[in-house]
């Protein structure tokens, strides 16, 4: 299951509650205002940390990091542009949290 968060994690609690469902090996993607959770130095880094030790990949679309102008990112997420969203899409069931 793909998990994506589109909400900031400083307005809103979908991120901290989508990691009390995640399952092993679930992705989870970052996009619009959801990208501010894997900002570097930010409050939300030891829940980032803890989700990949779960075997869990972290993504965080990249156009929406450039258009925030988040240059810097937490350790392990990795990121995908448009084509690798549609990629992960294909790949798995989407659980978008709203």
């Amino acid at each position: 299951m793909l998990h994506t968060i589109n909400k900031s994690p400083f307005e809103n609690n979908t991120f901290t509650t989508c990691v009390r469902f995640l399952q092993p090996g679930d992705p989870v993607l970052f996009i619009e205002d959801g990208v501010y959770a894997v900002q570097a130095g930010n409050r939300f880094g030891a829940l980032i940390q803890s989700v990949l030790k779960k075997n869990n990949p972290v993504y965080a679309l990249k156009p929406d990091l450039d258009a925030r102008g988040i240059s810097a990112i937490a350790e392990g997420v990795k990121t995908v542009d448009y084509a690798g969203f549609v990629d992960l899409v294909e790949e798995h069931q989407v659980s978008s949290w709203l």
